[in-house]
């Protein structure tokens, strides 16, 4: 299984721990998010993943390379302009198409500024399981933009940032609205969806490929230790749940 780290943002939430590095490279608990990020995912069977960059992209490169890579074979995504999600995934397509259509199994899509002790290779297995063409890590909690599922757990909505009203895929009569943990398995048939181009967030594409009946379903992490890293005072609470963390 091959994985795509995103790690290409601004870190604006964190400052001031980034005012003189990229978010990737903020510790927590004496160890970076990017070495906490490639060891979980190591530890769960990936052995070669991309990592995009933008801000501070030689700070990034360099550690890579005094810490060999962490044992993996890692390849660099350079992004003169940030991408977002669904434009710097679509420009990382030849890493995960390399090996031709009928070698490629489904990866994994990681941001970078999360923690968790997901299953990924239980995550992989669901994903094949329902024949998805994504499949997003989702939880109960409170969220300001939820993700709307119907009883099969397929993507039907969402509800916007300082809006009211919801976005529908299909209206249904119960929806569950869960909050997205920032991890994705995709089907390498992804690439050939998504018709958008140049800057543009994943979940609206999401949106639209649902709407045509595609399978984006949720997997419930709610059993999961999960953290969001995007705030120094998220890392200061981390830092203490480092250990267990560390156990898987």
């Amino acid at each position: 299984m091959k994985a795509m780290v995103l790690a290409a943002g601004l870190g604006t939430r964190l400052r001031p721990l980034t005012n003189d590095r990229p978010k990737a490279l903020v510790e927590v608990a004496g160890r970076t998010m990017l070495e906490i990020t490639l060891e979980r995912l190591r530890a769960n069977g990936v052995h070669e993943a991309i990592v995009n960059v933008h801000h501070y992209a030689e700070m990034i490169c360099a550690y890579l390379k005094a810490h060999d890579n962490f044992g993996m074979r890692i390849e660099i995504s350079r992004e003169e302009v940030l991408l977002d999600t669904g434009g710097g995934l679509k420009k990382a397509a030849w890493f995960f198409r390399e090996d031709g259509a009928d070698g490629a199994s489904p990866f994994l899509l990681h941001n970078v500024d999360v923690i968790s002790t997901i299953d990924f290779v239980a995550m992989l297995r669901f994903h094949q399981e329902q024949g998805a063409l994504a499949t997003l890590a989702v939880q109960q909690r409170a969220t300001s933009r939820p993700l709307l599922f119907d009883a099969q757990d397929w993507l039907c909505g969402r509800r916007l940032v300082g809006e009211e009203e919801t976005e529908w895929v299909r209206q249904v009569e119960t929806a569950q609205e869960l909050a997205f943990a920032g991890i994705h398995v995709l089907s390498l048939q992804i690439f050939d969806e998504l018709t958008e181009n140049g800057v543009f967030s994943i979940i609206p594409a999401y949106m639209r490929l649902a709407r045509a009946r595609e399978k984006i379903v949720a997997f419930r992490v709610d059993r999961y230790k999960w953290r969001d890293l995007g705030r120094p005072e998220q890392v200061a609470e981390a830092e203490g749940e480092m250990d267990v963390f560390r156990q898987t």
